[in-house]
């Protein structure tokens, strides 16, 4: 490929919206456009990455049994009304109405579409287990598009579905993906761990997800580095002290005027913020049988404590109240209607007003073990002394709903867990029958009698993967690619010089024609600019490896080498141009396996 041909350019200065380094540099580069809020035109340079990545996606995914499809990006309301997440799923979810009038969406994920093939096509054992994917355009209607790529609204993701008889079959399935996509992580130059994580608007019996650890990051992970534990913030568990037991004390109101938050309370009454009990008040959208709802979520945690949303959630969606598809804090005018008040608030003694909101009451599982906490009154200025769950308020469900914080207790052997920050880029989960049972994907039974297919679905956002590819390697000079996924593997630059130009063009020409022929398509620089420029830009795109043919280098008798990932240039002889550039791009790959 000619540069003077490469429909790109390479910008000076990044734009004023470009917060990190993978956006920035992606867009200086000339990899990436932006037309919309998180809406972006792959360039050609991207397009050769993202193919290179697509081709790794595909190898490993083989490799494990896997089938490629292509599903449809439109999909009609109806197998998501099936399940129940057409009315589960919030405005994050792309709908229309065709000329006939009919609800349709824009897929976010195809579980659906998955489950209404295998309605259709699946009907023994005998084609159990199957293993299908695709790599496919998606919309999420993100309400907050962020750090380029990162975060987007229109996506490509590789959407791996396996099929199964029985669990063991899902189990051994769900392992093959778990060392696959470990493997293409690696084989992208991507560092990753692995951590279990909510199952989210996915459902299912159990889920990884895939980080990649950075400060950028807007997912928190909790890691205990005595025993290995690890889990996203939002489903961690921690160990939590069991206060010493205590008996209950009288009630008695205590004047705090002026003391809304945890931290003043306790220093007015000179408690430790553990002897308090803080209240979190939300409002829950709920569906059941087709009818949306709002519900009000009174929620207890101690006051060292914070409610964490994803736990909360999953405990009210327990709750029999129907299924939750927003949560939202509540107006101050939804407090009052309950008989609480803000700053003062607790469960004790709350009479709703008629036309209030009904009423849920969750407590986290710390607060029946601790006794005598210092609580709300319900009345302005303000606070309750010894209140004690089960004798002056109970809740109708209790559950683990803190959040674990750096430093929070291992569940598994007490030691301090590290909070670290990470970039999801791929999931896998464990569906069980969720999906195959809401659309009737039955099979028969090698004993004759009719069963649920069990699914699994395995996620991984192209896009994304690159953003953090480029996050991982650059410099202050530009992008540095792993030779696995650079668009080019050779930045080949020609510098004519004054007198040598033809001997350069015809040396450059010759081994472009070799590279080429070789598999090792380069990227050739044959404009007419000077050195600097054309080495400023050689940095900033970052292709593997830089080979520079100048009269200056010729009269040295070869061709300048130098690798994009450091190291000093050397000369090498133009003949052994080829079998040098062979082994050079041989031995990055090599760092990768």
């Amino acid at each position: 490929m000619r540069y003077s041909r490469l429909f790109s350019q390479t910008l000076r200065e990044p734009p004023s919206e470009a917060e990190v380094a993978s956006h920035q540099l992606l867009l200086r580069a000339g990899f990436i456009r932006q037309l919309g809020a998180g809406i972006f035109t792959a360039m050609p340079l991207a397009r050769r990455a993202v193919q290179r990545i697509e081709a790794i996606l595909r190898e490993e995914i083989n490799a494990i049994g896997g089938q490629e499809i292509t599903m449809p990006v439109i999909n009609p309301a109806s197998i998501w009304q099936e399940t129940g997440r057409w009315f589960q799923i919030g405005a994050e979810m792309g709908r229309f109405k065709d000329r006939n009038g009919h609800d349709m969406a824009l897929a976010m994920t195809h579980e659906e579409v998955v489950a209404d093939l295998v309605r259709h096509e699946i009907r023994s054992y005998r084609q159990l287990p199957a293993l299908i994917y695709h790599i496919q355009t998606k919309w999420r209607d993100d309400p907050r598009p962020r750090a380029g790529l990162i975060r987007v609204r229109e996506f490509t993701m590789l959407d791996s579905y396996s099929l199964d008889a029985n669990w063991e079959g899902l189990d051994a399935q769900y392992e093959a993906h778990y060392q696959a996509y470990m493997n293409i992580f690696r084989r992208c130059g991507l560092p990753v761990v692995a951590v279990k994580s909510d199952t989210g608007m996915m459902g299912g019996k159990m889920a990884h997800e895939y980080m990649y650890l950075t400060p950028i990051g807007e997912d928190t992970l909790l890691f205990c580095d005595a025993c290995g534990y690890s889990a996203n913030r939002q489903v961690a568990r921690l160990g939590k002290p069991h206060p010493a037991a205590e008996a209950p004390l009288a009630l008695e109101p205590v004047a705090t005027p002026e003391t809304k938050t945890i931290a003043d309370l306790a220093a007015l009454l000179n408690v430790p913020a553990s002897r308090t009990a803080k209240a979190v008040f939300l409002v829950a959208e709920m569906e059941k049988d087709g009818q949306k709802s709002d519900l009000f979520v009174f929620a207890v945690v101690r006051g060292d404590m914070d409610v964490n949303e994803t736990k909360l959630s999953a405990a009210v969606s327990a709750s029999g109240r129907g299924a939750l598809t927003e949560l939202r804090p509540a107006h101050e005018e939804e407090i009052l209607a309950v008989g609480a008040q803000p700053g003062y608030a607790s469960p004790v003694g709350l009479k709703p007003r008629a036309g209030a909101l009904p009423l849920l009451v969750v407590a986290d599982d710390l607060i029946p073990h601790s006794p005598n906490l210092v609580a709300g009154a319900n009345r302005e200025g303000y606070h309750l002394l010894n209140t004690n769950y089960g004798r002056d308020y109970t809740a109708e469900v209790v559950a683990d709903i803190v959040s674990a914080e750096n430093g929070a207790a291992c569940p598994e052997c007490g030691a301090a867990m590290r909070a670290s920050r990470g970039v999801e880029v791929g999931n896998i989960f464990k569906l069980g029958t969720r999906y195959s049972e809401a659309l009737g994907c039955d099979f028969l039974a090698e004993d004759g009698s009719t069963r649920p297919v069990i699914m699994g679905s395995y996620g991984i956002g192209v896009g994304r993967l690159l953003a953090c590819a480029a996050e991982e390697h650059h410099d202050d000079k530009g992008l540095i690619w792993p030779v696995s996924i650079a668009p080019y593997p050779v930045h080949l630059v020609m510098l004519p010089g004054k007198s040598g130009a033809e001997a350069v063009l015809q040396a450059a020409e010759g081994l472009e024609q070799m590279l080429t022929a070789a598999g090792l398509e380069p990227l050739v620089d044959d404009r007419a600019e000077s050195a600097g420029v054309k080495f400023m830009d050689a940095d900033l795109i970052g292709l593997p490896l830089r080979i520079t043919v100048s009269e200056r280098s010729l009269k040295q008798g070869g061709v300048e080498f130098k690798r994009r990932s450091g190291g000093e240039a050397f000369m090498v002889p133009l003949e052994e141009a080829l079998p040098r550039a062979q082994a050079e791009l041989a031995a990055l790959a090599g760092a990768l396996k």
